[in-house]
């Protein structure tokens, strides 16, 4: 488990991050999102001690940060992937973070293989692209073998393949019992595999929930073809729903396709075809963090 409580950080008379807090759930993958500006970055480096708050903290299991005896093998992080050194190797890159943070070598080739750079380990970091930078950058965050990933933009730079392998290999660490955070501007990516969203705006939290929660703030349409469309929309007109009618298609406004097609198995209507949409996960968080955002399109 993941506590930050009151994160307060200014930069001169500038405040970056306000009066966050918010839980991170163990075996759950946690989305961290909001425009630019609204603090994800700076409330992450807080979170790892790379910035000192102005006021507030965060607890790994009720222990801060920086009295963790062992950090390297509680939580593996990665905020920004051009941190390493171009003329290094990618194994030697990873064996001088081994040795900082006295972790056995034999996890460098072991974590490059997981990444699926072991055919590229000696190569120098430096004619690295920036989707094998980022997944050089993940195999330092695993090098400990953490409980938890706390990670920045991972998907920059990674092609859709690379996109599918970082979900998967994030939703198999939460599945196995890690505590996965995650910030990422690719919603409907994020969407596929995040259980939870921290949603942030102006340096605020704005809410906390499972991603089902969020989803469920989006108004849902139900479409029917029916040739009693006229029938059905008196009824569900009776049971408080908004209809619209046009010939044989019928559009429900804010419910789902279980009621509808229960309301019209229980009065005999024929149903031709039925579909369910809603609004997505991206155009939600649009509305939520609208007022916060550092710039809108005119």
């Amino acid at each position: 488990m993941i506590n930050v409580s009151t994160l307060t950080k200014h930069y001169g008379d500038q405040l970056v991050v306000d009066d966050m807090t918010f839980d991170v759930a163990p075996g759950r993958v946690t989305g961290f999102v909001g425009p630019n500006g609204a603090g994800k970055s700076t409330t992450m480096r807080m979170m790892v001690g790379l910035t000192r708050p102005d006021h507030g903290h965060v607890h790994y299991h009720g222990v801060d940060y920086d009295q963790l005896l062992r950090p390297a093998r509680i939580v593996g992080s990665v905020l920004d992937a051009r941190c390493m050194h171009p003329g290094r190797t990618a194994r030697n890159h990873l064996r001088v973070m081994a040795a900082a943070s006295d972790i056995s070598t034999r996890r460098v080739d072991e974590a490059l293989g997981q990444v699926g750079l072991d055919k590229a380990a000696d190569q120098r970091v430096g004619g690295f692209s920036l989707g094998m930078r980022q997944r050089l950058a993940l195999a330092g965050a695993l090098l400990g073998e953490p409980e938890i990933l706390l990670l920045d933009e991972p998907s920059n730079g990674l092609d859709p393949d690379g996109i599918r392998w970082l979900r998967n290999s994030l939703s198999d660490f939460a599945e196995e019992g890690g505590t996965v955070f995650v910030s990422s501007h690719l919603i409907a990516e994020l969407a596929m595999f995040a259980d939870d969203l921290v949603v942030v705006g102006a340096g605020r939290l704005i809410t906390a929930e499972p991603v089902a929660t969020t989803l469920a703030r989006g108004a849902t349409t139900v479409v029917v073809t029916s040739p009693s469309a006229a029938e059905l929309g008196r009824l569900l007109d009776r049971d408080g729903i908004t209809v619209d009618i046009a010939g044989h298609r019928l559009t429900a406004h804010r419910t789902t396709t279980a009621h509808v097609s229960q309301i019209a198995f229980d009065h005999h209507i024929q149903v031709v075809e039925i579909s369910e949409t809603s609004r997505p996960l991206e155009e939600i968080l649009l509305d939520m963090t609208a007022a916060s955002a550092e710039y809108a399109a005119a």
